[in-house]
């Protein structure tokens, strides 16, 4: 445990941001699973809404940083480069 006071107050928030985080990210994955559940299922009135509020969620976690740039690039190039094959067949 920390002794200092800053110490304490920094493990504190640093617990706090752990559980947010980890909220995003459970929320980012179980949207991009949907996505493509519905992108297999071959789905075209509902996957495209599902794979925009996928990508909506990604933009928003790399805004805070919660992910890495090229990380939500790259989900959100293989959503829709699976919902592109999707619409071409």
């Amino acid at each position: 445990m920390p002794i200092k006071k800053s110490a304490m107050k920094a493990l504190r928030q640093n617990k706090k941001a752990t559980v947010k985080n980890y909220k995003v990210k459970a929320n980012l994955k179980e949207l991009i699973k949907k996505s493509r559940k519905l992108i297999e299922a071959k789905d075209q009135s509902t996957s495209p809404e599902s794979v925009k509020q996928a990508i909506k969620a990604i933009d928003k976690a790399v805004q805070n940083k919660i992910i890495k740039k090229n990380t939500g690039s790259r989900k959100k190039s293989r959503l829709m480069k699976r919902l592109n094959q999707l619409e071409v067949k």
